[in-house]
């Protein structure tokens, strides 16, 4: 009978019902829009590079070789000897290993060394591989490979010169050895779109005829007697190692942390990328509370609804208690109300976030690289939706309880 009281009550006041339950969708839909959002984006913050078993570079901080290594934040402390990198791909618990030398850029793009390897073994998002978009990749010593934000900011296309500068944030320019785009690779929503990759002997190449941070005055060598020298690095950044097995990665490690030649220090980029995460994840509080204090906010207006429509209620009220029915039935019915309001509003919050997620993942996925997983809900966000409903009913009952209280007298009294 209640329940029968209740829903004819809110089919009476349709458009009011209509409104209050919207404002509550609206509020599930954002906070646990925002919820999904949060962990796709630490899940592609954690997949940011994968299939890397560790980091090697100069003895610093794990979080700090992680920066500039991978996210191309910060520089090196120092760098690492080619003799120390030979050292450790000969070792027998290394299955691969890919260099990587920094220090340059381009228009406030990182420009990185590396070889061939890279493009096979760096991978993201579980495994991804990077692919080319446009052309291919390098196969020439002034060859460039650009990430695909280079690529959009700066208008680049195939077969465009690309001038390398010295330094970051420097105004000196290799002019004297330009490079040719080769290709642009597919965005990933990884630091490699924001990357300018060239050779690790390209690296030396346009550093010839440079000592100590500036050209050599008055000596500019060809290209085609540079293609002709020894290339090979003296000394490189850092480098990715992927391990024969799981069992070695920790033997590994502590190997090169004890590497008698030079001061080394190898990291787990999985272990690393928790580290920073704790630093940088300050904001995803600062943004549940956010959307949290929407759904509050949602849930006074339904409040303050109720209340409001008590006064259009009083008579209403008052035939119900003539007719013989105990307060507690006025109270038990508005808080069903309200109930079945916030039930209503967290279901079309729910179809809505859906809805949203299946029209904006491959928009959010091409435009920022990051992946919103459709998934089942959680059981987090089902006591969400179960924690909207009883908070709906919690807050209904200050109104109800007043319309307990009101009188047979007073709700029967003319009001002029």
């Amino acid at each position: 009978m209640i329940l029968r009281l209740a829903l004819g009550s809110l089919v009476a006041r349709a458009l009011t019902v209509a409104m209050t339950i919207l404002a509550i969708a609206l509020s599930v839909m954002l906070f646990l829009g925002v919820e999904k959002v949060r962990t796709g984006a630490k899940a592609s913050f954690a997949d940011t590079i994968s299939g890397t078993d560790l980091i090697v570079g100069a003895r610093t901080g794990s979080v700090q070789l992680l920066l500039y290594s991978v996210f191309r934040i910060g520089n090196a402390t120092n760098n690492m000897t080619w003799e120390s990198y030979q050292d450790i791909a000969a070792s027998d618990a290394v299955d691969w290993i890919v260099p990587i030398s920094l220090g340059d850029s381009h228009r406030q793009f990182r420009v990185m060394g590396t070889t061939g390897a890279f493009f096979e073994r760096y991978k993201y998002r579980s495994g991804q591989s990077l692919t080319v978009r446009d052309g291919a990749l390098m196969n020439d010593l002034f060859d460039a490979t650009i990430g695909a934000d280079v690529a959009e900011t700066l208008g680049y296309s195939v077969d465009d010169p690309i001038v390398v500068a010295h330094g970051l944030a420097s105004f000196s320019e290799h002019e004297d050895q330009p490079f040719r785009i080769s290709g642009i690779l597919e965005k990933t929503g990884t630091p490699v779109d924001r990357t300018v990759i060239v050779s690790l002997e390209a690296i030396e190449a346009i550093h010839v005829d440079w000592r100590s941070g500036a050209q050599i005055p008055g000596q500019a060598t060809s290209p085609d007697v540079i293609r002709q020298m020894d290339l090979q690095p003296q000394a490189i950044t850092a480098a990715l190692v992927g391990a024969t097995g799981r069992l070695q990665v920790f033997g590994l490690q502590r190997s090169i942390n004890e590497y008698a030649e030079e001061p080394l220090l190898a990291i787990l980029p999985g272990v690393a990328l928790q580290e920073l995460w704790q630093i940088v994840g300050i904001a995803e509080t600062a943004l549940i509370a956010v959307s949290g204090m929407v759904i509050v906010t949602a849930l006074i207006g339904m409040m303050a609804t109720i209340f409001s429509s008590l006064n259009e209620r009083r008579r209403e009220m008052a035939i119900f208690r003539a007719m013989g029915a105990r307060p507690r039935v006025i109270f038990a019915m508005l808080v069903l109300e309200a109930a079945v309001m916030a039930a209503i509003g967290a279901l079309l919050g729910l179809v809505l976030l859906y809805v949203g997620l299946f029209i904006a993942q491959p928009l959010i996925d091409s435009a920022f690289g990051l992946w919103v997983p459709i998934d089942p809900l959680s059981l987090r966000e089902v006591w969400v939706l179960i924690g909207v409903v009883v908070a709906g009913a919690i807050v209904s009952m200050v109104p109800a309880i007043r319309a307990y209280r009101m009188s047979l007298a007073d709700g029967m009294m003319v009001r002029i």
